[in-house]
């Protein structure tokens, strides 16, 4: 059995952002980053890029990225789940007998991904014991006094707090988007990347940005233009 195994998910088929996966980001293809951080990462085995395109296959080949299977027209529609592409690489990789303890599933569209972090996640999962690691980011306002829109009409989710001071209620956080570290063993029984015993890797909301549309993708260059300022300005 082998140790781990990263699985960049790049499906061809994104419509909000045509070509989302391979676009240009800062000067190169916005999946190198997700690819070369886990490359440089001493966790994996081996790191594959799991698609049903043949351009993003050839990107993500001269990026070091290996294709060992092209991805099922099953696990490539618009309704797959992430947990679903997991399963048939694993499924894939069974049947000429490779087998992995973990398995961490990356976005392509993850550029604030780095190796230390993915590290970092991969030490967490195996001294804490867990199932999963997932990377968390805190919602900036206390969701607890969040809104809803009804007959045209404003009205409070949790009218009960209405008054309760944001200090005095519980954070609450959000999947970050970027990445899940896995025990194959215990995915492949439950089928879930969140499960009975989840340990969170909380990341900062410089850090995070959904990519979704041509706005999302724009924020995400000064949020990545800015990290790069910080750091070179240490």
């Amino acid at each position: 059995m082998k140790n781990c195994l990263a699985i960049i998910t790049a499906r061809g088929g994104s419509k909000r952002i045509p070509r989302k996966n391979i676009k240009n980001f800062l000067g190169k293809p916005i999946i190198n980053y997700s690819i070369q951080s886990a490359i440089d990462c001493s966790c994996f085995d081996e790191v594959i890029v799991s698609t049903d395109d043949q351009e993003i296959a050839e990107v993500a080949i001269a990026a070091g990225a290996k294709i060992p299977f092209i991805r099922s027209a099953e696990s490539s529609n618009d309704f797959s789940t992430t947990a679903e592409v997991i399963s048939e690489v694993l499924r894939d990789y069974k049947k000429i007998g490779v087998e992995f303890e973990y398995v961490c599933c990356i976005y392509p569209t993850a550029p604030f991904i780095t190796a230390d972090k993915l590290k970092n996640a991969y030490e967490m999962l195996i001294s804490s014991g867990a199932k999963s690691v997932v990377p968390v980011v805190r919602f900036g306002f206390p969701i607890q006094r969040s809104f809803k829109i009804e007959d045209n009409s404003l009205r409070m989710n949790w009218p009960e707090h209405m008054s309760t001071r944001s200090q005095d209620l519980p954070a609450s956080y959000h999947d970050s988007g970027q990445f899940y570290f896995l025990r194959t063993e215990s995915f492949l029984k439950d089928n879930k990347l969140f499960t009975d015993f989840t340990v969170p890797y909380e990341m900062p909301e410089s850090e995070v940005q959904d990519i979704d549309n041509e706005e999302d993708w724009k924020l995400a260059e000064i949020k990545y233009t800015f990290l790069l300022s910080k750091q070179k300005n240490r």
